[in-house]
């Protein structure tokens, strides 16, 4: 479900997923962001509907990674995400 608000939370999630680089969990993404668990898993699982994120579904956990394809997937999304990257660029 895409909505037209983007959260502070959100954005965190996002840079940290960028800056990574590769693939990660939701408690490293958690951890490293200060955001709450449940808040990033929520996060994660909404980009991984809208096409941002990649998912690959290993044990013990699953991994997530920002997709190479996210901007043929939803251009519209990951630009909005990325302007509200610019707007919270002094709350983070």
């Amino acid at each position: 479900m895409e909505t037209n608000e983007i959260s502070l939370h959100q954005v965190k999630v996002f840079e940290q997923l960028r800056k990574i680089g590769t693939w990660t969990t939701i408690k490293d993404v958690a951890d490293a962001t200060g955001v709450k668990y449940r808040t990033v898993h929520a996060h994660i699982h909404r980009m991984v509907k809208l096409g941002i994120l990649d998912l690959a579904e290993v044990f013990p956990r699953h991994r997530y990674r920002l997709s190479e394809k996210a901007d043929k997937r939803n251009i519209s999304y990951l630009q909005r995400l990325e302007k509200a990257c610019d707007i919270f660029s002094d709350q983070k």
